[in-house]
């Protein structure tokens, strides 16, 4: 599985670098962003794996008799992530395909 995340990320990265040249932004800072944006999604899968692992709440336990539940602090700290990967998006001038995959008869739907 890490050799499938390591391709996505190549892959993923590749497609800023080329994003940004076709925005004719390049220059060492916005590729200095996309290195931040790459290790955000590092970062944010490594979140999404110990969400996956522990769930969205975690039993702690403070002494032997005493124990419960709390919400597990990856849950808000991958949205923080996601937030800021959003935002060095924007930085890059980067934003979603307005065509998208559809063609013409699905837009008649």
């Amino acid at each position: 599985m890490a050799k499938e995340k390591n391709k996505e990320q190549i892959e993923i990265k590749k497609d800023l670098l080329e994003q940004i040249e076709r925005n004719s932004t390049m220059g060492k800072y916005y590729i200095d962003l996309i290195n931040d944006y790459m290790d955000f999604w590092t970062t944010k899968n490594l979140l999404i794996n110990d969400i996956n692992e522990r769930g969205v709440t975690c039993k702690y336990q403070n002494s032997e008799t005493q124990w419960g539940y709390k919400k597990n602090d990856s849950v808000d700290q991958l949205l923080k992530v996601n937030q800021q990967m959003i935002k060095l998006l924007s930085a890059l001038g980067i934003k979603p395909s307005q065509g998208g995959e559809l063609n013409d008869d699905d837009e008649e739907m």
